[in-house]
């Protein structure tokens, strides 16, 4: 099946989940990534705000930020479709851009190189155990991924894990993926 296919038959899955569903299951993913070494390590946390029907990541931004953890989410430039993560401490520190997301307001938050980002949180839509992912469309995270050298997870539900995807040349796999049921260590599978 086709990256274009795979996206939209899974995010419809995923807008198919109840709240309490979509609630329950964000919440045992959430519970997973506290108890992964990596985050646990980690001072710095790059993670996107997510939107419906994602993982939701306020609970673990909030989490970042009661366990002393910087959090910085992507600011996005549509022109050359790059971003640069910015560290913010406050929702309020957020805005909403174009398609509905929540990115950092520039003048309100610092701008932190990829070397600074100790683990990156990296959204998808589709994966493979072995971390090879679908994303949204926009080649963001393929482009920032092509110069980060830190540790990288995914979140997803289980069902977003499947036994196969088209594979580019251009494309970096994760170095794990948290669902629900599970913790996948990407890297191992590769090998």
């Amino acid at each position: 099946m086709e990256k274009a296919m795979l996206r939209k038959s899974v995010i419809g899955r995923m807008g198919q989940l109840t709240t309490s569903q979509h609630a329950g299951m964000s919440t045992a993913i959430l519970e997973n990534l506290l108890a992964d070494p990596d985050f646990q390590k980690a001072e710095t946390i790059g993670v996107t705000v997510s939107r419906w029907p994602e993982i939701d990541t306020i609970p673990l931004i909030e989490a970042c930020w009661r366990l002393k953890k910087r959090v910085a989410a992507p600011k996005c430039f549509a022109k050359d479709r790059t971003m640069d993560f910015r560290l913010f401490d406050h929702l309020d520190q957020l805005e909403v851009v174009y398609m509905n997301l929540q990115e950092p307001i520039e003048a309100q938050t610092e701008a932190i190189g990829p070397a600074n980002i100790d683990l990156l949180i990296v959204p998808g839509v589709v994966f493979t155990e072995s971390g090879y992912r679908i994303g949204f469309g926009g080649g963001y995270y393929d482009r920032y991924l092509s110069g980060f050298s830190g540790k990288t997870r995914s979140l997803a539900f289980d069902f977003q894990v499947t036994d196969d995807l088209p594979i580019e040349s251009h494309d970096i796999p994760v170095d794990g993926i948290i669902t629900e049921q599970r913790t996948i260590d990407s890297k191992a599978v590769r090998t």
